[in-house]
């Protein structure tokens, strides 16, 4: 599976994850993407015109944190009911 690049503006991150928000992983997150570039793609899933994070908040805003206009992600499918 290939990541593309998504613009943040366009993740919805799910209430699940709002209080889950480690940030000294998050700084340890951004001076490893600083040294290395991003090497752990974010999930998300398309719904309802957006995509939606499904794996990988501290990544999605340690790539924020940089001032970042996009991650890289996988799109993966939603799980079956």
């Amino acid at each position: 599976m290939e990541s593309i690049s998504i613009s943040l503006e366009d993740i919805y991150i799910p209430a699940r994850f709002r209080d889950t928000l480690d940030d000294a992983k998050v700084e340890e997150i951004a001076n490893n993407i600083m040294e290395s570039g991003q090497q752990i793609p974010i999930q998300v899933r398309e719904g309802k015109g957006r995509y939606v994070l499904v794996k990988g908040y501290e990544r999605l805003e340690a790539v924020r944190a940089l001032g970042e206009p996009t991650v890289e992600a996988l799109i993966v499918r939603a799980p079956r009911s």
